[in-house]
């Protein structure tokens, strides 16, 4: 195991180093849970799967069937809706260009 140092910033950020980043398989857009760890000392950082047909997997639907976009969010679980919301927020932000709200 591999240790290196980064330092906290202010607001609380943190960057993961990109030598680490690629031997986990972590990338751009990616959801990952932080989970406190046992001794209360340490943080468990996993990259998270929202969804069974992301990234190249073979669809479990049948293309003849239609799925509408409701009834594939209402079959996730909480936890899969919640990082679906955090994914299209930051999306949705982006092309935004950063702002909170839509200039009118």
């Amino acid at each position: 195991m591999n240790t290196m140092y980064r330092v906290l910033g202010k607001r609380g950020r943190i960057t993961i180093p990109f030598e680490m980043r690629q031997r986990v398989g972590f990338s751009y857009n990616d959801v990952l849970s932080f989970t406190e760890a046992p001794d209360g000392k340490s943080v468990i950082v996993k990259r998270e799967k929202i969804c069974d047909n992301c990234k190249g997997t073979t669809p479990s639907v049948k293309r003849d069937d239609e799925v509408t976009l409701l009834e594939f969010l209402n079959g996730l679980s909480e936890a899969e809706q919640r990082a679906a919301l955090i994914h299209l927020s930051v999306k949705w932000a982006e092309k935004q260009g950063g702002k909170l709200y839509a200039e009118t």
